[in-house]
């Protein structure tokens, strides 16, 4: 295999797809919701990065800039580490992440030609993920409504699918007593032997209401309290204070994005557990380097949201518990675009094995193969880069 593999063209493959029963809530219109027989649309698109080698990187997303295509077309793909510098650099004003997508794309690039799992090249080890399932937001349509409701789905998700653990995302501006209602009736269905989270979203509108349902968590022993304060978790001095009132540990860094501002996070002493993502922290190169910073500090990373690029990234490391499932829902059975064939790798509510771990892919890079026939049968459009 030679050591320069260039980069010939960029293809990404647009699709549409609808879910079922889920809607935009009314009020605001930023947060999926459940609602009988409403129809959402949802479009995609697939990324595939092609070299001189007859070996491509196939990818979810993708929607690139031009001066980033500019750049790619004609590097070699095997210089990962250099090409994730140099787009750092360019989005330093917008996120000051690289694009994700181009990362995976080039991992899924190398692990093809090693003829290996990326997890292998990242010296994983790791064959099954036990997982939290992850709710869509509550709703006033009958889905996830009362308290109780929460509370008989982490029950259901226990019982019927085998999680060992539940992370509730709550409503968007209801009274903090239904709240704080919600948090202690998923504790009081499901017993102590299972781990749960609550993630507001930046919901909460006061200090005071972002208090109380501090202290319910404590109450209920939840495994961590995740971005609560409207201001979306960038106020380290917001968190730290909060750590002062209560137990239960924070997670942070969903929207604090980027390696120096992770490192920044931790030193002011806001977080008990740190989040990356492929998406928000530039790849899986971005992943394994705050996985390995927060690490040095003696904390655990969690991985925001699924995919496989994650799946290979938790295999590979050891400071993590739980990979996220979702969002998922009691009414809605399909919320993800079928685009593997496989219902394994959909990250459906139903994805999981009998113990609620997922498995980790085995194939060639990202070990996946793509359904080109529903991609192509729901496809809108084509733009290509050469």
């Amino acid at each position: 295999m030679s050591s320069a593999v260039k980069i010939t063209r960029i293809v990404v493959t647009h699709y549409e797809h609808e879910i079922a029963n889920l809607s935009m809530e009314a009020q605001f219109g930023f947060d999926m919701v459940y609602e009988e027989g409403a129809r959402l649309s949802s479009g995609g698109s697939i990324m595939t990065i092609e070299t001189d080698a007859g070996v491509s990187g196939q990818v979810p997303g993708g929607n690139l800039q031009p001066r980033v295509v500019q750049y790619l077309l004609g590097r070699n793909a095997l210089e990962r580490e250099a090409i994730w510098h140099d787009l750092k650099r360019t989005h330093r004003g917008a996120g000051g992440t690289p694009p994700g997508a181009v990362d995976v794309a080039l991992w899924d690039i190398a692990g093809k030609l090693h003829g290996v799992p990326i997890y292998a090249l990242l010296g994983g080890w790791r064959k099954k993920l036990p997982c939290y399932a992850s709710t869509y937001h509550g709703d006033e349509n009958g889905g996830l409504t009362r308290p109780e409701d929460y509370g008989e789905f982490a029950l259901r998700c226990k019982e019927e699918f085998g999680y060992p653990a539940f992370k509730i995302h709550g409503w968007i501006d209801v009274p903090i007593e239904r709240e704080v209602a919600a948090v202690l009736a998923i504790r009081a269905a499901v017993g102590d032997d299972m781990d749960i989270m609550l993630d507001p979203a930046g919901a909460y509108n006061t200090f005071d209401d972002v208090l109380r349902v501090g202290r319910a968590c404590d109450e209920a022993r939840y495994f961590w309290y995740e971005d609560a304060f409207r201001g979306g978790g960038f106020s380290s001095f917001a968190h730290t204070k909060l750590r002062q009132f209560i137990k239960t540990p924070l997670l942070l860094g969903e929207h604090v994005r980027g390696l120096e501002q992770k490192a920044d996070t931790i030193h002011s002493g806001a977080a008990d557990y740190i989040r990356a993502g492929d998406g928000e922290d530039g790849g899986i190169t971005g992943v394994m380097k705050i996985a390995v910073l927060a690490e040095a500090h003696g904390l655990d990373v969690e991985l925001h949201g699924g995919g496989l690029s994650h799946r290979h990234c938790m295999a590979s490391i050891r400071n993590t518990n739980y990979y996220e499932l979702g969002l998922v829902h009691p009414n809605i059975q399909n919320t993800k675009a079928p685009i593997y064939a496989d219902r394994r790798w959909l990250d459906e509510l139903d994805s999981v094995d009998e113990n609620g771990c997922v498995d980790v892919p085995e194939g060639p890079g990202l070990g996946v193969e793509f359904d080109w026939d529903y991609i192509n049968a729901h496809k809108t459009g084509e733009t290509v880069y050469e």
